[in-house]
């Protein structure tokens, strides 16, 4: 959308809310539109605004013809002496001290210096810091950005206007784009023209890689990728290798996810099932073996998701991301809990040791999440060894009864060897637990008080089961369908943990191998 059909779009309602009191930070929030933007949407409609300024303190003078001298900076000079900049220039070029015409722009040592400490193999970082600017002015001119004013025109003709927040193209003249053909060397760790075309001429006399990377200074592998990468129909082009070389150096580069189509709609589908970035990540490594194309790292995807202008994911895929949880401290110190049950639990630190490392399948940890006011829960049991996900239906509350009743019945439809232990926090619901070892043949243990961290599966499960079943809301109204449907999904999803493969897939493996 262009920036007068912003003005027209919202330049009424941006104006209703300033005029409320509304400060522009917080209608830029409400219309949707940059805080920059308003600015220069209620200034384009003749509505600015901003604090008046009062008249200010009088310039003195002789102060800051006296700071100048000192310290040889008009800008130094107007900060210590509290005036603006344009006000202490115009007293130092009345004092003769400041040549009337105006400063080109930029830092003409400055720039030199710090592209020749780049042509020594400075990182940009350090030889900005060297020379004292900023390191993103430094890429501007390693890059050959120009900046004006509130303006920065890139070599390709496109300028980008910080004031209106409007990007568009200019045609590319000598005074805008430097030829790729005769821009100078940007460092010695480059190719340049120069080494482009020994690289071509080496070819033609059917020279070795590695005689020519000799011949230029350069490693093997670097010559080798340049012919790779650059050769048309078998023939490499030195003048075309440069120019492809100066724009791919352009930034911002486009996205893979906004380039690669097929792998954009991969990448929002695995989404769209829950899976974290980093599963779908692996997993289409896994599923495309031979498909460069199909390969895209999480962090890429975080980028999509947490900047659309880079990443080109549609805004309706971030709530695919779980968000994080607080901690909880204990409410009580240690000894200051009473026995909870009639029946004496067993704690986990009497459980086996075999439990501990996940080595034999069939031990369980089970946990309830609740609903509004806790008047609805869920309850859920993972399998430790596969992840594997039970989740079982409480319509009619989830008192130590149904909890009881709930357990006996999804634990019976195991087989024996799957039948190994249930591990639980020491929550009311779980006061009956002596009846359900009686009736299942499974052992109970209690984690210390506390202590969520000792059933870490069945944690981490509960936070991905509050993407379908948020916080605050009533869950009773879920069906069993439901229930079997979400625990599916989460069943198919490829795990790190278990080298992406789904819990699913390893349930199976043990269900039929035994």
């Amino acid at each position: 959308m262009s920036f007068q059909e912003d003005c027209v779009q919202f330049g009424d309602q941006l104006a209703r809310l300033v005029d409320a009191g509304v400060p522009v930070k917080e209608a830029a929030v409400v219309v949707g539109v940059p805080r920059q933007r308003c600015y220069a949407i209620l200034r384009a409609i003749g509505r600015p605004v901003g604090r008046l300024r009062g008249a200010g303190k009088p310039a003195d003078s002789r102060q800051i013809v006296e700071v100048f001298d000192r310290t040889g900076s008009i800008n130094k000079a107007a900060i210590e002496c509290g005036v603006a900049f344009c006000v202490a220039r115009r007293i130092l070029v009345a004092a003769g001290l400041v040549d009337a015409a105006p400063r080109a722009f930029g830092k003409p040592e400055a720039k030199k210096r710090f592209l020749e400490l780049m042509d020594q193999g400075w990182t940009a970082a350090r030889a900005a810091r060297e020379v004292g600017v900023n390191e993103r002015t430094g890429r501007d001119w390693r890059q050959g950005i120009r900046r004006t004013r509130n303006t920065r025109i890139y070599p390709d003709g496109r300028v980008v206007d910080y004031r209106s927040g409007t990007v568009y193209k200019q045609t590319v003249t000598s005074a805008t784009c430097v030829d790729a053909a005769a821009s100078p060397v940007i460092s010695t760790r480059y190719l340049s023209l120069d080494d482009r075309i020994a690289i071509a001429d080496g070819l033609v006399v059917k020279d070795s890689m590695r005689t020519i990377a000799t011949r230029i200074g350069k490693n093997v592998t670097s010559i080798s990728r340049e012919v790779r990468e650059h050769s048309i129909a078998g023939r490499y082009l030195p003048h075309q290798a440069h120019r492809d070389a100066a724009a791919a150096r352009v930034r911002p580069k486009r996205s893979k996810l906004v380039v690669n189509k097929v792998l954009r709609a991969a990448v929002e589908e695995g989404l769209s099932r829950k899976l974290s970035p980093e599963q779908i990540s692996h997993r289409l490594r896994r599923d495309h073996p031979d498909d460069e194309s199909m390969r895209v790292s999480h962090e890429t995807i975080y980028q999509a998701l947490y900047f659309q202008a880079r990443g080109g994911l549609k805004k309706e895929v971030q709530h695919a991301l779980r968000t994080g949880r607080t901690k909880r401290k204990p409410q009580r110190k240690e000894g200051e809990r009473y026995q909870r049950f009639v029946d004496p639990m067993v704690m986990i630190s009497d459980r086996p040791a075999e439990v501990d490392d996940r080595a034999v399948p069939g031990h369980w940890e089970g946990d309830l999440i609740t609903g509004e006011q806790n008047k609805s829960a869920i309850g859920t049991l993972v399998e430790r060894a596969t992840r594997y996900t039970m989740l079982l239906h409480l319509p009619d509350g989830h008192d130590a009864e149904q909890v009881r009743d709930a357990l006996i019945t999804a634990i019976g439809d195991l087989p024996a060897h799957l039948r190994g232990s249930l591990t639980w926090d020491q929550g009311a619901e779980l006061a009956r637990h002596k009846q359900i070892t009686v009736a299942t043949d499974m052992q109970v243990y209690f984690c210390d008080p506390a202590s969520p961290w000792q059933r870490g599966s069945n944690e981490n499960t509960n936070g991905l089961l509050r993407q379908y079943f948020p916080k605050g809301t009533d869950l009773s109204v879920h069906s069993p369908t439901d229930l079997e449907h979400v625990a599916q999904e989460l069943n198919g999803r490829p795990r790190k943990t278990l080298d992406w493969d789904t819990p699913a897939e390893r349930l199976r493996d043990l269900i039929t191998t035994n």
